[in-house]
């Protein structure tokens, strides 16, 4: 879609691949800063990253240490680092582990807390938003060196998040990361609906197919109307000189 409006657009395996962990736990940062050397050795004049949920938190992240990102996209984003999901390249996934490292060092991060329960009792998918917001309450003192400082990074900021989200909770998270730009009179962009949840669609994408084992709130008209106003955003600020 970014293709067809005339950007230079790529994407990039950062888990899962040959050579990379298998789950998202202690992905070096450098992957996406690298992307950045690729776009900028082919003639990139300005540099956007687009990401959703747990690519939104690299994107963020990678803003923060790379000053040549020029913009970052957060689609139903996190204001803090959490721990793995899935496991190391150990294969181990616990004991829990920063998703992400920087210069060889882990990046702080919240851990979740395994005494939650899902509320659903059925076998089917489950909404584990209250597994993050018990272990929000559960580690309260390890969030503040886990926060995304968003107020250094120099990137122009779109967050994107519906208030539905049943994987976690991406509109307080949002608003979180929005008031953390305006503390410090940086810009930034917030575009919600009140009724959609973790997967906005895009105009011309297809609704998100249903998951075996989550639910991630919303309904497709909601989806599909909160990536519809995001959409006209995304393309603005991506191609933005000002």
């Amino acid at each position: 879609m970014l293709a067809q409006q005339g950007m230079t657009a790529m994407s990039i395996r950062w888990f899962g691949g040959p050579g990379q962990s298998p789950g998202i736990c202690e992905i070096p940062l450098e992957t996406f800063t690298a992307a950045v050397d690729l776009l900028r050795l082919n003639g990139a004049r300005r540099i956007g990253i687009l990401g959703t949920s747990k690519g939104a938190e690299a994107a963020l992240l990678t803003a923060v240490h790379d000053p040549r990102v020029d913009v970052v996209v957060a689609m139903s984003p996190t204001s803090r680092v959490w721990c793995n999901v899935g496991p190391g390249r150990d294969g181990a996934v616990r004991p829990y582990r920063s998703s992400w490292t920087w210069r060889e060092r882990a990046v702080p991060f919240v851990p979740l807390d395994d005494s939650w329960t899902p509320a659903e009792t059925d076998g089917g998918p489950v909404a584990i938003r209250g597994w993050y917001e018990l272990s929000e309450r559960t580690f309260a003192g390890l969030l503040p060196p886990a926060e995304i400082p968003v107020d250094r990074a120099r990137a122009d900021l779109l967050l994107v998040a519906g208030g539905d989200d049943a994987m976690w909770p991406s509109l307080p998270f949002a608003e979180q990361l929005a008031q953390r730009r305006r503390s410090v009179g940086a810009t930034v962009r917030l575009i919600t609906h009140r009724d959609a949840g973790h997967r906005p669609r895009f105009p011309c994408e297809r609704p998100a197919s249903a998951s075996p084992r989550f639910q991630y709130g919303g309904t497709p008209e909601a989806d599909a109307l909160l990536g519809t106003a995001a959409w006209p955003h995304v393309l603005d600020v991506l191609r933005s000189r000002g």
